[in-house]
C-alpha cells in the first residue's frame, strides 16, 4: 500500500513535464501574441487537434497523449498576456509562483463551504481578507470579506448587501414614522425624514446611481436583483463621475439609494473622486450605500506612488478588488470587502450537512455565509503565497512599472502625427486613435464614419495577422471608435510600447492607402 497521496503525486509529476513541454511547443507554433489567420483558421486548427472522431470516444488516447496534444493546441491558439504586443484587456501575465500555488489548490481540490473540506484554506482566506481590508484602510479586526470570481460577482454582492441594508433601514424608518440615525462604518449618520419615495406603502426597488463609464456588470447585477432603476451619472472630460451631476441625481432620489463609484474604468482607467462622492452619500437624508468598483484600480494600493489616487476608498460601504488584474494572479482572484458585518445577514444560512450550529460554536468555522456560491475553491491561497513571496514593495514596483509604460505610451502618442490621445493616463490604460493626415473630425460627418471604420479595421488587421492584440472601444461625445492599450506586463519595456504604437500607425497608413481610389 502506498503512502497518502503518493501515487497521485507521481502521476502529476509525469504529466506536468508533458504539460510544460506542450506549452513550449505551442508558443513556438504561435510565434506571436496570438494565432494568425483570424477566427476561421483558429477554429479549424482547434477542431483538427480535437480529432476527427467524437470528442468522447469509446476508448481514449491515454493521459499523456491527450494532454500533450490539446495543451499544445490551446497554447498555440491563445492570446499570450506575457507578450508585450498583447495589450487589449485587463488580462495579466500571471506570476509563476501564483500559478504553482494554484496547482496545489487544484490538486487538493478543497471547498470552503464547510470547515472539514478546507481546514487550512478557511484560515488562509480569513487572513487574506484581513490583509486586503487593511490595505484598503478598513479596520481588519472588524472588516468582513470573501474571495470572488471577479468584479462581476463582487459588484453583485455590493448591490445585494446594499439593497438589503437600505431596504431594511427604510422599512424600520417607515415603522417608526421617521428615519433614524444611519450608521456608516458603525458611526451615526444624519437624522432626517424619508423622501416621498420612502413614505407609506412600498418604496419599490432601490435606485442605483452609477457612473456612465461604470462597468456593465453593475447594470446586469441590478437587473438580476430586480433593481430596475439604474440611473447613469454623467462623467467629466477625464471620464470620472461628475460630482455635481451626482449631487443633482441624489436630490432627485430622496429615498433610499445605492451609489456605485469606479476606481479604474475599463475604457480609460479613470478613478472617480471617491472622497467627494463619499461625503455626498453620507449626507444623503435617507438610508444609502456606497459601493466602489475598484476591480482595476485597487491594485494601485500596492504602490506608494499611486495609492493616494484612491483616497476616499476607505469610506465605502463595500469594495470590489481584482488581483487577476494589477495583482498578477491566475483568474479567478476577485475580492469583496466591507468595513463591518453590516448587510452580511442577507447571506447567512445554517445547513445541517455543512455548518450545524453546535459545530460552529465549537470552532469549526464555515465560510458558507460569505459567498453566493456553495462549492468554492480557496483561491485566497495563491494570493497568500504571492504576498509572502513578493511583499508590498515588489508588487508596488510592478504596478509602477506598468504605469510608467502607460505614461510613455501617452508621450509617444502625443508626439506622433497620426495618433491622437483621448484621455489622460491614470493607471495603465491608454485611450487613443489613429487619424490620417488632413482628416477632420466633424461630428456626425461622413468623414467621422470613415475614421471609425479605419480604426476598427486597424484592430481587425492586427488580429488577423497575429501581430498584436489592441483594444477597441468608443469615446467622446460622438462615441467615436478608439483604440486602447491596457499595459499590465511589468516585464515589457518602453521600446516594446514604442514599437507597438509604430505598428498601429503603420497599419493605419497601409489601410488608409488601400482605401484611396
Amino acid at each position: 500500500m502506498t503512502g497518502p497521496g503518493h501515487q497521485p503525486a507521481d502521476d502529476l509529476r509525469t504529466l506536468l513535464r508533458v504539460t510544460l513541454e506542450a506549452l513550449d511547443a505551442g508558443r513556438r507554433d504561435r510565434s506571436g501574441p496570438l494565432p494568425a489567420g483570424g477566427p476561421a483558421a483558429v477554429r479549424q486548427a482547434t477542431l483538427d487537434a480535437l480529432g476527427p472522431g467524437p470528442l468522447l470516444p469509446r476508448t481514449g488516447d491515454g493521459e499523456a497523449a491527450a494532454l500533450g496534444a490539446l495543451t499544445r493546441m490551446l497554447t498555440a491558439g491563445s492570446a499570450d498576456p506575457a507578450d508585450p504586443f498583447c495589450a487589449a484587456h485587463l488580462h495579466c501575465p500571471p506570476l509563476a509562483v501564483a500559478v504553482a500555488a494554484d496547482l496545489a489548490v487544484s490538486t487538493l481540490n478543497p471547498s470552503l463551504d464547510s470547515w472539514d473540506q478546507a481546514p487550512a484554506g478557511t484560515t488562509v482566506e480569513l487572513e487574506v481578507v484581513a490583509a486586503l481590508a487593511e490595505l484598503v484602510g478598513f479596520d481588519p479586526t472588524h472588516a468582513v470579506g470573501t474571495v470572488t470570481t471577479g468584479g462581476t460577482e463582487s459588484n453583485l454582492m455590493g448591490l445585494l448587501l446594499g439593497s438589503h441594508t437600505t431596504g431594511q433601514a427604510a422599512i424600520r424608518s417607515r415603522a417608526r414614522g421617521r428615519s433614524g440615525p444611519r450608521a456608516h462604518h458603525g458611526r451615526p449618520g444624519p437624522r432626517a425624514q424619508l423622501g416621498r419615495a420612502g413614505r407609506g406603502g412600498s418604496a419599490g426597488p432601490v435606485p442605483v446611481l452609477c457612473s456612465a463609464a461604470g462597468h456593465h456588470s453593475v447594470r446586469r447585477g441590478a437587473e438580476l436583483l430586480g433593481l430596475t432603476k439604474v440611473v447613469p451619472v454623467a462623467v467629466d472630460a477625464a471620464y470620472r463621475m461628475d460630482v455635481q451631476a451626482l449631487r443633482a441625481a441624489l436630490a432627485r432620489h430622496d429615498g433610499p439609494v445605492l451609489v456605485v463609484a469606479t476606481a479604474g474604468t475599463t475604457d480609460a482607467g479613470a478613478i472617480d473622486p471617491l472622497a467627494e462622492i463619499a461625503d455626498l452619500v453620507r449626507s444623503h437624508p435617507a438610508p444609502s450605500w456606497l459601493h466602489v468598483d475598484a476591480a482595476h484600480g485597487g491594485g494601485a494600493l500596492f504602490s506608494r506612488r499611486l495609492a493616494g489616487r484612491l483616497t476616499g476608498l476607505d469610506q465605502a460601504d463595500s469594495v470590489a478588488l481584482d488581483l487577476h488584474k494589477l495583482g498578477w494572479q491566475p483568474a479567478p482572484a476577485g475580492v469583496f470587502l466591507t468595513p463591518s458585518r453590516r448587510g452580511w445577514s442577507r447571506l447567512e444560512a445554517e445547513i445541517a450537512y455543512l455548518n450545524p450550529a453546535d459545530e460552529t460554536t465549537a470552532g469549526y468555522t464555515s465560510l458558507l455565509g460569505r459567498s453566493l456560491r456553495t462549492t468554492r475553491r480557496p483561491d485566497a491561497f495563491k494570493i497568500a503565497v504571492t504576498f509572502r513571496a513578493l511583499g508590498r514593495e515588489r508588487l508596488g514596483a510592478m504596478v509602477d512599472a506598468c504605469h510608467d509604460l502607460a505614461e510613455h505610451a501617452a508621450h509617444v502618442i502625443a508626439d506622433h502625427p497620426r495618433l491622437e490621445l483621448a484621455a489622460p493616463v491614470t493607471l495603465s490604460t491608454v485611450l487613443f486613435r489613429y487619424v490620417p493626415a488632413g482628416t477632420g473630425t466633424g461630428t456626425g460627418t461622413e468623414e467621422g464614419t470613415r475614421l471609425d471604420r479605419l480604426n476598427a479595421a486597424i484592430r481587425s488587421r492586427l488580429l488577423d495577422d497575429g501581430a498584436a492584440v489592441v483594444g477597441r472601444t468608443t469615446a467622446g461625445p460622438e462615441a467615436a471608435v478608439h483604440l486602447k492599450l491596457t499595459l499590465l506586463n511589468p516585464a515589457a519595456t518602453a521600446a516594446d510600447v514604442s514599437a507597438l504604437l509604430a505598428l498601429v500607425a503603420a497599419t493605419g497608413d497601409r489601410i488608409a492607402a488601400e482605401a484611396q481610389p
